[in-house]
């Protein structure tokens, strides 16, 4: 009997993330990793214990590949203040993975209480509670009202829609902060 192939987990993530780049979160499938790497499924299934176990690993993996995009983009040397920083390279990840971004921000969520991208959320309102001087309840609304202007561009951009330039996107973003926070000032 031959010996086992045995294949690393990072070649397998590495090869999944390649398969979801390629044609979508849809296109990962036992069989075509394992076409993609050159072996049986039996290799995978050592590794992973299951479909949606890989799944995960997958989605972890896209996470950390946006999360080093977005904290690069926002940290010293950046043109923009931190919490616009991070829209903007929320906005340039859908642009530049446009099949990554889907699987992590354009995925049915419902009832998901571990998401990897659920501590992005306190960061991002701290943000801008320091940046506006608002705090708690308050913080978090302004946060999730500039998150949909944000999310909604960014989809845009990962779908095809509208393939805005970064001055366009810096200055629609800029007017959507200023108008929120002008409002959040006359009601206080």
């Amino acid at each position: 009997m031959p010996a086992p192939i045995k294949i690393s987990k990072d070649a397998i993530l590495d090869a999944a993330l390649e398969l979801v780049r390629a044609g979508g979160p849809e296109a990962l499938n036992a069989r075509a990793l394992a076409k993609a790497l050159g072996c049986s499924t039996q290799p995978i299934f050592r590794v992973f214990a299951s479909m949606e176990a890989l799944r995960r690993a997958v989605l972890e993996r896209a996470h950390v590949l946006y999360r080093r995009q977005v904290e690069a983009a926002s940290g010293p040397g950046s043109p923009y203040p931190p919490y616009k920083a991070r829209g903007m390279a929320y906005i340039a990840f859908a642009g530049e993975e446009p099949q990554l971004f889907r699987l992590l921000f354009m995925r049915g969520r419902a009832g998901e209480t571990d998401s990897p991208e659920n501590g992005d959320w306190p960061k991002d309102t701290a943000l801008a509670g320091a940046e506006t001087g608002l705090a708690g309840a308050e913080a978090e609304l302004f946060h999730l009202e500039m998150w949909a202007a944000v999310h909604g561009i960014a989809v845009m951009r990962a779908t095809g829609y509208l393939d805005l330039d970064e001055p366009t996107v810096s200055r629609m973003l800029t007017d959507v902060y200023l108008g929120t926070k002008q409002r959040w000032e006359e009601i206080k």
